[in-house]
Formats: structure tokens, C-alpha cells, sequence
């Protein structure tokens, strides 16, 4: 295909202006960046000037748009949610449709030597980190393949080596943890952060403060990520907190506060975070509409969520039908994507709906897989329980003994 040598430049409703570089090659495999305006985050400087405001540009390589991963993520929750109700899948399951753009985001301006820690709300994560269908699947319907061998199920997914640390159903308990990565990337003086997801219905809780100011004073590099998608289960943000302001709360933290239904803001709101947590410290990122300054940051990212809290809440009685497919209309980070790949030539319908029937069938076929792989025995029980050669078995049981039981 013949290289593109115009430059488009448009401007969408928002006012935002979107410039792709002079020339850029269609569907080959080294293509010229693209480069796009986005808008400017609301930011926190709590006092202290930042030594350099995020930038508006971002620098995007054709990967991070075309849909690969974006199209997966929705159709991964489709088919979990059908699973669910197969009963395939026990327990608990929180989906992530409408919040995709996080997860694809993140990855594209960061590395995966840089932390993630999440709540129970961790399906795409795990796939962003690099997890497979199979092990994604296995784990939801609790079979040995799963990334956690069918014990953590939904809430648990896990990926040491590709630096995600779960998954974690104690709503907030994560954040600590995750203070503790950098803690850790700090003493073993690594150029890494790490990114420490929470949702809005955890930001009133002690720990946050505590595990925040700790990191401020300890000049940590942790990156503090409030997924706000507006309801903690089914109460609205406004009903719980005095100012849903997240992103302003630590007076001695900066905090950012980003459209995190904007893949490309996601990316250059995180990467921006990542230097200037290593130059400076933590950093507050309110995922939602857009903030950040210190090592440690703050970012709000403004999200939504289509579906429920989980799998019993139908997601109906806080919020009306419109309210849902408003935000779909508008703000559908998918359907973003796809729009800035159309106007500007980079992919064609056909193009886009040949990638969503491969999506479509590599999801059945993990499916497939997933179900093939056999349940834990109950010996599993024991595994992973403590470090090795240190600790005891639970209550002095003998292992056999408890087997038998178990059997």
C-alpha cells in the first residue's frame, strides 16, 4: 500500500485537535507515529508548581490504536458474563466493559517491569499485562490452568512476571500493597514505579491517607490510579464523599485528573506520570476527567462502567437506562478508537470488522481450551500457602489427613 503524504488535522466536538504526521504508511509494519492533541487534564498543584505540566501531545504508534487488544477486552467480558450465567463461572465477577481504555492506556505508556496492583475488578488488566485468553478463562471457572490455578477465581487474577501483583477483593487493601511495590522498586533503586489502582468507592477509606502520606514522605514512586466510574457499588460518588474531587485530597501530593475513557489521554496522562514520579515521587491519577506533581502522583481517571457492580447487581436501580447508553453514545472508548481510524484512513470498515470476527473466534477457542483444563485436586489446598520451608500447616493438620477429609 502506497504511504499517505497529506496532513490531516480536525477538530471533534470537545474541541479537541487531532494532527496525524505528514506521512504515514497504512498496515505496514513500521509506520511513522502519529501524533494527537488532547485536551488539558485538570490538575492539583497543592502549592508546589510542577517543574513541567503534562504536555497535550501524544506521540502514538499505530499499534496502540488499531484494535486489537480494545476489541478483545469487551468481547473477553461478553463471554465471561455468559459464562456466569451458565453457571461456568461461581462466586464473585465484576466485568470492565466501558472502562477498556485504562487498560490499554496504561500498557501503551508504560513498561512491564513497572508495578500494577488492582482491585477485584482485575479481568483486563491481566490480559494488558500480556495474560492469556486460556489462563484468563481457566481461572473464572476455577481449572488448574488458570493463572492462579483455580484458586482466586475472578477477584484473584495474578502475573508475577509481568510485574501485576493482583487482583484483591478487600476493598482498598490493595492500596498499601502497592505503596509497598515501590517501597521495594525504591530500595532495590530500579527506574520503575508502580501503578496502584483503586475505584472511587475506596476513596474515603484510612488506608488510602495513611499508605499516601507514608509514600509522600518516603519519596516513593507510586502512582496512585482512582478509577472513578461514579458509583461504589450502587451509591453514587456525590452520596459518600463531601468533594468527589479525589485528585485535590493530598495537599502535599499533585494530583491529575484524566478522561479515562480516552485511550490516548490514558497513555500520555500515565506516561507522564511514570518521570515524574521517578524525578520527583508519588503522584495522584483520578481516572475520570483529568489531573497531577512530589514522587508519589495522583490520577483521577473518569471512567463508566456498563454493567453492574457484579454479576448479581443489575446495574438498573441507581441509574436509568439512558444514563448508560448516553455515556455509550458519547464517550465509548471502542468507538473512539475506531472513529480516529476511519477519518483518518488508517482502516477501513471491512478492515475493522475482520479484525472483530478474529477476535471473536479466538475468544471461542480460549473458551474452549479453558474448559478442557482439569479442576484442582484438593491437595491444591496447600499450595503457595507459605515460603518455602517456613510456616506450618493450618491448625497443625497433617496433610494426608486433611485430604482424606477433604475427599
Amino acid at each position: 500500500l502506497t504511504p499517505k503524504k497529506e496532513t490531516f488535522q480536525t477538530k471533534s466536538e470537545n474541541g479537541v485537535i487531532t494532527t496525524l504526521s505528514p506521512i504515514h504508511h497504512r498496515f505496514t509494519s513500521l509506520p511513522p507515529p502519529l501524533r494527537f492533541d488532547r485536551p488539558n487534564p485538570d490538575h492539583n498543584r497543592n502549592g508546589r508548581p510542577f517543574h513541567r505540566p503534562p504536555m497535550r501531545r501524544s506521540l502514538t504508534l499505530r499499534g496502540d490504536l488499531i484494535p486489537g487488544d480494545p476489541l478483545l477486552l469487551p468481547r473477553m467480558e461478553i463471554a465471561a458474563n455468559s459464562l456466569y450465567k451458565s453457571k461456568l463461572i461461581r462466586g464473585f465477577c465484576h466485568l470492565y466493559d466501558g472502562q477498556e481504555a485504562l487498560a490499554v492506556g496504561m500498557e501503551a505508556g508504560i513498561t512491564k517491569e513497572d508495578a500494577i496492583i488492582t482491585s477485584y475488578r482485575d479481568h483486563c488488566t491481566f490480559l494488558g499485562r500480556g495474560g492469556e485468553l486460556v489462563d484468563a478463562f481457566s481461572e473464572l471457572m476455577g481449572r488448574m490452568r488458570g493463572c492462579s490455578n483455580g484458586k482466586g477465581g475472578s477477584m484473584h487474577f495474578y502475573k508475577k512476571d509481568a510485574s501485576f501483583y493482583g487482583g484483591h477483593g478487600i476493598v482498598g487493601a490493595q492500596i498499601p500493597l502497592g505503596c509497598g511495590l515501590a517501597f521495594a522498586q525504591k530500595y532495590s533503586k530500579e527506574e520503575n514505579v508502580s501503578f496502584v489502582l483503586y475505584g472511587d468507592g475506596a476513596a474515603n477509606q484510612g488506608q488510602l491517607f495513611e499508605a499516601l502520606n507514608i509514600a509522600a514522605l518516603w519519596d516513593l514512586p507510586a502512582i496512585l490510579v482512582c478509577e472513578n466510574n461514579h458509583y461504589g457499588m450502587g451509591t453514587a460518588t456525590w452520596r459518600p464523599a463531601k468533594s468527589p474531587a479525589y485528585f485535590k485530597r493530598g495537599d502535599y501530593v499533585p494530583g491529575l485528573k484524566v478522561d479515562g475513557m480516552d485511550v490516548l489521554a490514558v497513555k500520555q496522562a500515565c506516561k507522564f506520570a511514570k518521570e515524574h514520579a521517578l524525578k520527583n515521587g508519588p503522584i495522584f491519577l483520578l481516572i475520570g476527567k483529568t489531573q497531577t506533581p512530589n514522587k508519589t502522583i495522583v490520577i483521577i481517571m473518569d471512567t463508566y462502567r456498563y454493567h453492574g457492580h457484579s454479576m448479581s447487581d443489575p446495574g438498573s436501580t441507581y441509574r436509568t437506562r439512558d444514563e448508560v447508553s448516553g455515556v455509550r453514545q458519547v464517550r465509548d472508548p471502542i468507538e473512539r478508537v475506531r472513529k480516529l481510524l476511519l477519518s483518518h484512513d488508517i482502516a477501513t470498515e471491512k478492515e475493522l470488522k475482520d479484525i472483530e470476527k478474529e477476535v471473536r473466534k479466538e475468544v471461542d477457542d480460549a473458551v474452549a481450551q479453558a474448559k478442557e483444563s482439569p479442576v484442582p485436586e484438593p491437595s491444591e489446598l496447600f499450595t503457595n500457602m507459605y515460603v518455602k520451608d517456613c510456616g506450618v500447616e493450618s491448625f497443625g493438620a497433617d496433610r494426608k489427613e486433611l485430604k482424606v477429609t477433604l475427599a
